[in-house]
């Protein structure tokens, strides 16, 4: 299958959701249209990485996650995309250069979970992300405590939005950021790999 560029209109609000996704699940889907809801967002666009920097081990083939991506997620206003890969880039803050120099005219938001956030400090360069674009922190089960008292949300603490603001933060100046409490899924990639609970073969289109 040949992938071509996501697209968006001008002016509006995507968010980016980076991620390996080995595998994607309803957990990733359930944050992804709550975002689209709650951040008044146009479209939001799965990024799925070659690999994850901070894992040592390798993810499952490009092909197999993007195909069970679009099996996971059918939704007109969300993208599955692996243009992280033809762009590339290595890291996030690497990859979010590259999409504002290709998309000038968009107004991105870059999504994580919460347990994210409590490691956000690990990721190279996390400091820039922060100034590139407003980022939207959306709960995840047990990790509430862990992201907020985490290095990255305590050094930007007066720079956090509240979540009556979060329809706005697309058009925030950075830095700015938001949590967002949520009906949360225990859905995680994780635990599928280790419970042998997902076989890739079945998700290949």
């Amino acid at each position: 299958m040949r992938w071509q560029d996501p697209t968006a209109g001008p002016g509006q609000a995507v968010g980016l959701l980076g991620g390996s996704f080995d595998p994607p699940h309803g957990g990733h889907a359930h944050l992804t249209r709550e975002a689209l809801k709650r951040l008044a967002l146009d479209r939001v666009w799965w990024l799925v990485s070659p690999a994850n920097p901070l894992k040592s081990a390798a993810p499952a083939p490009m092909p197999a996650r993007l195909a069970a991506c679009r099996r996971v997620i059918d939704h007109p206003r969300v993208a599955v995309t692996d243009i992280e890969t033809r762009l590339g880039t290595r890291v996030s803050v690497e990859t979010l250069r590259a999409l504002r120099l290709r998309y000038p005219h968009l107004r991105f938001v870059w999504l994580m979970g919460a347990d994210n956030l409590a490691g956000f400090h690990r990721w190279e360069r996390w400091h820039e992300i922060m100034a590139m674009v407003p980022v939207a922190v959306l709960a995840r089960p047990g990790q509430r405590m862990p992201a907020l008292t985490a290095r990255a949300a305590r050094q930007y603490a007066r720079y956090r939005l509240p979540a009556s603001a979060a329809a706005n933060l697309a058009r925030a100046p950075t830095p700015a950021w938001v949590y967002l409490d949520m009906p949360m899924r225990r859905d995680s990639s994780t635990a599928l790999r280790r419970a042998g609970d997902w076989r890739w073969g079945e998700h290949l289109s």
